[in-house]
């Protein structure tokens, strides 16, 4: 059994077999977590270099001993900023299609279109022990590739920004479910600034249209769900 976290915005805490996984920690005031809160961490992601994205990973990094996994570039960004580079995967970072496994958890990085102030943008597929797969798709728009990520994993919930402006808006991220044959899709980047989509209302819509398999998981900041292997395809 996996649990998933959302704190706001593009951050999550995904917790398994005594194993913890934290993606793009900056958190939202509503989720009542901070870089000395998130409890025990072992790995936390980032998937670009923009300050809503990489948030507290430092912080917490360097509080819980966790190791960062970022692209090349990135990952030194964040050693210049005070991350020990022994708590860096490969001590550098790893790159597009590569695969980092770590405590039973193995994280595929994946392409993102966006842009970022170091590194390329990225998103990450991760098994979680239980087997239990996420796909967390970073700041991107709807790509074509993500139908052979959705033919090479079997995933289980996508994590998809619907907030439109800087990344997908609800239609994209719907036909997104559709190319990626995700069991469940939580929406995230909504809400945090008023440029963005404030409600999931939209995306609902659409995902009922594009994608009526798919289930949507709409949390509010601080609260958790969980699902297991022996429910997905």
């Amino acid at each position: 059994m996996s649990e998933i976290t959302w704190y706001g915005h593009s951050a999550f805490k995904i917790a398994s077999g005594g194993v913890s996984v934290l993606l793009d920690p900056f958190f939202s005031h509503a989720s009542a977590v901070g870089a000395d809160t998130p409890g025990s961490i072992d790995m936390v992601l980032v998937t670009h270099d923009h300050a809503d994205h990489v948030g507290e990973a430092v912080a917490v990094c360097k509080n819980t001993g966790a190791m960062l996994g970022a692209i090349v570039g990135t990952a030194g960004r964040l050693v210049q900023a005070g991350l020990p580079e022994n708590q860096v995967f490969n001590g550098i970072g790893f790159n597009m299609g590569g695969t980092i496994q770590y405590k039973g958890v193995s994280v595929t990085m994946t392409q993102a279109f966006h842009s970022s102030e170091s590194g390329s943008p990225a998103g990450y597929i991760v098994v979680m022990p239980d087997g239990v797969t996420i796909y967390h798709a970073g700041d991107t728009c709807i790509f074509a590739g993500m139908e052979l990520w959705g033919r090479l994993y079997a995933i289980d919930v996508a994590l998809l920004p619907i907030g439109g402006v800087f990344t997908m808006d609800a239609r994209q991220a719907a036909m997104a479910c559709e190319l990626l044959q995700c069991k469940a899709a939580l929406p995230m980047h909504w809400g945090t600034f008023p440029l963005l989509a404030q409600t999931t209302a939209d995306f609902k819509k659409e995902l009922a249209g594009s994608c009526p398999a798919c289930r949507c998981v709409d949390l509010k900041p601080g609260e958790s769900f969980t699902l297991s292997r022996a429910v997905s395809r």
